[in-house]
């Protein structure tokens, strides 16, 4: 059977897909990149904002246009919360939730996945190491009550994976190749909550550095609250790389405590200036939510302020969006959407100068960057492209290509309209 992957929204949906493709990939099947050579297709759909779930919708339609022999199962969070309407939807043959969800493969195939190693895949799969970096699911669900989350609903209670399952995941993933490993969670901070084990994201994060050879470690969006100044002596070890996304939401204590965040500009500042102490040169990026009901524009400004203070390395800026089932959505004082566009249209402008800032200040510095593809060719040669620690995008044209492997680099420009580095490859 050849089946196409369809991912929409977070980190954590693409982390469960790449485990899809893999459960499909031992059981014989082929993993095609063009939906119109399906003969089925899976949908991870999101929900967090109703552009997401219309972007969700028009994938569908898009793909039953394009092969309506193709049979069609859509999981994720929208068929969670709307299973009934997903389910009318052209082409769709089954939905699955998000309960159900690690056992996808089975409700389309009949087959229980079994315990493997890397062999059979590299056997099936000519060219194994489709990417440099894997998205490995360590949590699901959420016990915060954020007003205008809809993910609690859609993902049920927060649940941590044994720490010896994820490791021997991780183990397999990197002998299939891939050189980083992505921890990713719906609240990735909570992570051992559940065992009983306040402290479980730094235990799982050492056994990890501990017991795989893994060359590159990275977390995925971490909330505030979650964490404590020695939370970041774990960058002692230079494998884990430096980028922490840590979601502010908004830079207005009167704005949060309508979210039901836990957390306020004090203590948010204090976090970010323990991180600084502790971690050489971290990118610290977040988000921001603009046009929270109620949000006035003195609250407006007082974020934005809060926002330029702690000087992020960039910002994933969203427009509030009504979500059914939510205490937000209920709220009075709903900002009108002309003015949730110009607010975004101001912060948008002050990430692309954060970011722009933030990789001018890596010029001249040695970082380690993973390659991971080649862009294009030039008579100089190929346009190898790859990431630093800090997650920052990086081009160099050279004789041969360099994808997954992992070199360092001098930062020698920047290009302010890409927001990416231009490198010198150092070859040793």
């Amino acid at each position: 059977m050849k089946v196409h992957l369809r991912t929409l929204g977070c980190r954590l949906n693409q982390a469960e897909i790449d485990a899809m493709a893999r459960q499909f990939k031992q059981q014989g099947h082929e993993i095609v990149a063009d939906a119109a050579l399906a003969d089925h297709v899976i949908v991870n759909t999101c929900a967090v904002t109703q552009d997401a779930v219309r972007a969700g919708r028009q994938t569908i339609r898009q793909i039953h246009r394009m092969n309506e022999s193709a049979e069609i199962t859509v999981t994720g969070c929208h068929a969670q919360i709307a299973p009934d309407e997903i389910a009318v939807l052209p082409g769709v043959a089954r939905v699955i939730n998000n309960l159900e969800k690690d056992a996808l493969v089975t409700h389309v195939t009949g087959i229980e996945p079994q315990l493997f190693d890397h062999e059979p895949i590299q056997r099936l799969t000519p060219n194994p190491v489709t990417r440099t970096r894997a998205f490995v699911k360590v949590q699901d669900g959420c016990d915060n009550a954020c007003t205008f989350c809809v993910t609690t609903i859609a993902r049920g209670n927060g649940r941590s994976r044994p720490t010896a399952d994820v490791i021997a995941e991780v183990r397999l993933l990197l002998a299939m190749g891939y050189q980083e490993i992505v921890l990713t969670g719906v609240h990735l901070g909570s992570y051992g909550h559940d065992f009983g084990d306040t402290n479980g994201l730094i235990h799982l994060i050492q056994a990890l550095l501990a017991d795989t050879d893994v060359p590159r470690l990275r977390v995925s969006s971490l909330e505030p609250w979650d964490l404590s100044p020695e939370f970041f002596d774990l960058w002692t070890n230079p494998r884990l790389c430096p980028h922490l996304h840590l979601p502010l939401q908004s830079g207005s204590d009167r704005t949060l405590k309508r979210m039901l965040r836990k957390t306020t500009q004090a203590q948010f500042r204090h976090l970010i200036r323990a991180a600084r102490e502790r971690i050489a040169k971290p990118f610290i990026t977040t988000d921001v939510i603009v046009g929270f009901p109620g949000e006035t524009d003195d609250e407006f400004a007082e974020s934005e302020a809060f926002i330029h203070e702690i000087n992020f390395a960039g910002l994933h800026v969203f427009r509030y969006s009504k979500r059914p089932g939510t205490a937000a959505a209920r709220m009075r004082g709903h900002v009108p959407e002309d003015i949730k566009k110009a607010r975004a249209a101001r912060l948008l402008e002050l990430s692309d100068a954060l970011e722009v800032r933030s990789v001018e200040s890596l010029i001249g510095y040695e970082r380690s960057v993973l390659w991971e593809q080649i862009a294009g060719v030039t008579d100089q040669g190929f346009i190898n492209v790859g990431y630093t620690q800090e997650y920052v995008r990086v081009t160099s044209v050279l004789p041969r290509p360099l994808t997954n492997c992992i070199t360092p680099a001098r930062i020698d420009g920047v290009d302010r309209v890409k927001k990416q580095a231009f490198v010198t490859p150092i070859m040793k």
